[in-house]
């Protein structure tokens, strides 16, 4: 019965886009209190369903689910049960586990604006695992009809939207929406409600940012949230087209998601001898 629930849970937090991880025990070796496929579900919140086996290690592997959630990268991690590697323990068997902790809920794409970018981006990002939420502040941009593939869309205000996904820590936030104003209006909402997201977006160039930057600097808002707001989105491969624009952003995110990092990898030294494939 528990196995049920901890799936039924999963299924939960992945229809609301909350963050969680999944801990199994993947091998024992001696004595241990968890055995092999033994599996415990960790919240972002740190609350806990299921169960790993118990005592000090089950509090070593919430604290490794919690890096999983952070990062978005399952872990596989051994733990060594006696008291000369964790003391506080009691335990003398010497048993060792090893505990695979993976995240079972993708992050969630918030696109501030139903128009054509944001339909191209619903339908890359499905193919990539996202899950969507659509907004607009007008009922014919945000409904099913014209975004079949988005998760939920959302119709209210600008303020309504930011509250409805805030504070946003597992979410992609990206401000499409029909003109400056609402850009700067959403953008605002963000700020002053708090939202940390994994990453902020605004589609325009650097010369709008710079001029929405200054609008909202007069308004309060404060400089280093305007410094983390990502313009132009997407990777740069000279996107013209709203299908374009589409895959690029869902590009950055996937390498933010998969690599850590917007910034490109470093890349690779070359054996000598080899050509790298870049030249070929």
């Amino acid at each position: 019965m528990v196995a049920m629930d901890l799936y039924e849970e999963i299924v939960r937090l992945r229809r609301a886009g909350t963050p969680a991880a999944l801990c199994t025990v993947l091998l024992t070796r001696g004595s241990t209190p968890g055995k092999e496929t033994m599996k415990m579900l960790v919240r972002g919140d740190g609350s806990t369903l299921g169960s790993v086996g118990g005592g000090c290690v089950e509090a070593d592997v919430v604290q490794m689910a919690g890096e999983v959630i952070a990062t978005d990268r399952a872990q596989t991690r051994t733990f060594t049960l006696n008291q000369k590697d964790i003391p506080e323990s009691g335990l003398v068997c010497g048993g060792r586990v090893t505990i695979l902790a993976e995240p079972v809920v993708p992050p969630v794409l918030v696109l501030f604006g139903g128009g054509h970018v944001s339909g191209a981006a619903t339908r890359v990002a499905k193919e990539a695992d996202l899950r969507v939420l659509v907004c607009d502040d007008r009922s014919e941009y945000a409904n099913p009809t014209i975004h079949p593939l988005a998760d939920a869309c959302f119709c209210g205000s600008w303020e309504e939207a930011v509250a409805k996904v805030a504070p946003a820590n597992h979410h992609y936030l990206v401000v499409v929406t029909r003109g400056h104003r609402d850009d700067a209006d959403v953008l605002s909402e963000i700020a002053r409600q708090g939202c940390s997201p994994k990453y902020l977006g605004m589609i325009g160039s650097r010369a709008k940012k710079a001029t929405l930057d200054r609008i909202l600097l007069d308004e309060g808002v404060d400089a280093e949230f305007l410094a983390g707001v990502h313009t132009p989105i997407g990777l740069d491969v000279g996107a013209k087209s709203s299908g374009e624009i589409g895959v690029s952003l869902v590009a950055e995110l996937i390498r933010l998601r998969r690599l850590g990092s917007l910034a490109d990898p470093a890349p690779k030294p070359l054996r000598s001898g080899k050509r790298h494939p870049d030249l070929v």
